[in-house]
């Protein structure tokens, strides 16, 4: 195969995204024997990304954002949705051709945009349940289930056999009483009406944007014990506080995404497992869905459309 043109979006420094993104033209080249190119459909976008952009796991310059991607694959034409390699790339997934360094067939029923939601979000919420013990007969209170992660680690704990109290905003609360879980408002009170649903909680899982101030009400709720909380936003003031990071306990040895991504994207398909999407954009249009992202309100996955 040669090299194939494509619009990419990058940054050659580091800023905020709106600062430093830029959409170009570069040669996307070959994949390697364990890699594979795709025409990219959809790209999911994750607050990692804006992160990325300003610093987060450094590395050489210009790197694409773009981590969900659902494409064709270059040789065969099978639609695939996977996770984009943007170590040693040109580009990422943003873009019109990615290189995908882990891949699965999207199963009959489900859209490219639905399949580009769902590797970073499933992912995270896997392995942070896992880290944290969560199975048949645990009590988990998910705070900010609202967001992606929360949404999807409501679901995960609920098939796992978890009972699920979560706190969330109006715009999917009913999604998530018909899901299973209990659900209570976020905000002033929240830790009085968590009790009225429970008197037992054994595992928190803090999943909003960083909200400084909220841990030591989760830690009360956790029994006074801050080990049965765990964050994937409030970093520094869990590390203070003596609550878990989730980045800071990933290693080998947690379930590969081979084993759970296939079974999700076909939960997906049967309508049994789902991420909202919000809005598509076309890849032209990126601006706008990074400040929606960034607002910090965006009601859901949104997605790149080349």
């Amino acid at each position: 195969m040669a090299a194939r043109q494509s619009r990419v979006l990058r940054f050659h420094e580091l800023g905020e995204p709106t600062d430093v993104l830029r959409l170009e033209q570069v040669e996307i080249p070959d994949p390697s024997p364990d890699h594979v190119r795709v025409r990219v459909l959809a790209t999911g976008l994750n607050p990692a990304d804006w992160e990325l952009c300003r610093g987060f796991m450094p590395g050489p310059l210009p790197r694409g954002i773009g981590y969900d991607v659902a494409g064709v694959d270059d040789t065969t034409g099978e639609r695939l949705f996977g996770t984009a390699d943007f170590v040693g790339q040109p580009s990422a997934g943003a873009a019109d051709v990615a290189i995908l360094n882990s891949w699965y067939p999207i199963p009959d029923g489900l859209a490219p945009t639905e399949a580009a939601t769902l590797p970073m979000v499933v992912q995270t919420a896997v392995w942070t349940l896992e880290l944290m013990g969560v199975d048949e007969g645990s009590t988990l209170l998910v705070h900010g289930a609202g967001g992606m992660v929360g949404y999807a680690a409501v679901q995960i704990a609920l098939r796992r056999g978890a009972r699920v109290i979560a706190t969330a905003g109006p715009t999917f609360a009913q999604h998530l009483e018909n899901f299973g879980a209990q659900v209570t408002g976020y905000g002033p009170g929240m830790p009085d009406r968590v009790r009225e649903l429970t008197k037992d909680v054994d595992l928190v899982l803090d999943t909003p944007r960083p909200s400084p101030g909220t841990l030591p009400d989760l830690i009360a709720l956790a029994g006074g014990d801050p080990t049965r909380v765990m964050t994937i936003s409030n970093h520094d003031e869990a590390r203070e506080l003596g609550a878990r990071v989730n980045v800071d306990e990933l290693r080998p040895g947690l379930t590969p995404p081979a084993d759970f991504l296939p079974e999700y994207a076909e939960l997906a398909a049967r309508n049994e497992f789902r991420l909202p999407v919000a809005r598509t954009f076309p890849l032209d249009d990126w601006r706008e869905a990074v400040d929606l992202s960034l607002s910090g309100n965006p009601r859901g996955k949104l997605v790149l459309i080349p």
